[in-house]
């Protein structure tokens, strides 16, 4: 069954944020674009690689209006001293959601139950709070943030101009397509 269209459901989270704890929830994710980045656990391997990219390239995502949110069933404790320990986890300046109750991986569909962990899942949540696109990956696969990057602005392209749609590898200001009769077999 597709997640697509489906609506974030009920949560309340606590999150590492710019040295503080705050509180994150269903509804103070709407009226804005969102990534939620689930990925398995804190202190790992590919982890690191895959959260330091998005933490380089965030400025990227604010600019379009676009909110991160990692998300791992750790605790926000966890978190806190992970981002103290890890050079690489330092410069992260997006909310690091704890998820121990599994009541955000368990919506989004990607807890490994037996495990207590997610799989590396992406998923892009429109301004209604709506998931639009997602992805998940086996845990040794590890994800690109200026693809993310891209998807997330083909979302909100096609958000705005309901009539065209985006072709591969599509980026802002490239042609689009409108669908018609009179393109079917000619492309």
């Amino acid at each position: 069954m597709s997640l697509i269209g489906k609506k974030v459901g009920e949560f309340k989270a606590t999150a590492y944020h710019n040295n503080e704890f705050i509180d994150v929830c269903n509804e103070s994710i709407k009226g804005s674009w969102s990534v939620f980045f689930f990925y398995p656990a804190d202190f790992t391997f590919v982890c690191p690689t895959e959260l330091g990219d998005l933490a380089d390239n965030y400025a990227a995502f604010k600019d379009i209006g676009c909110e991160i949110y990692s998300v791992s069933t750790d605790t926000h404790f966890t978190h806190k001293a992970w981002h103290d320990a890890s050079d690489t986890i330092k410069k992260i300046n997006y909310p690091m959601l704890a998820d121990p109750t599994h009541v955000i991986s368990n919506d989004f569909g990607v807890l490994i139950a037996e495990e207590g962990l997610t799989l590396r899942g992406t998923f892009i949540v429109n301004p209604e709070g709506e998931i639009v696109s997602y992805e998940v990956n086996s845990n040794s696969i590890g994800r690109n943030s200026e693809e993310l990057l891209r998807k997330v602005q083909a979302a909100q392209f096609v958000a705005k101009h309901g009539d065209q749609v985006c072709p591969a590898k599509w980026t802002p200001g490239a042609e689009t397509l409108k669908p018609s009769l009179d393109l079917v077999g000619k492309l």
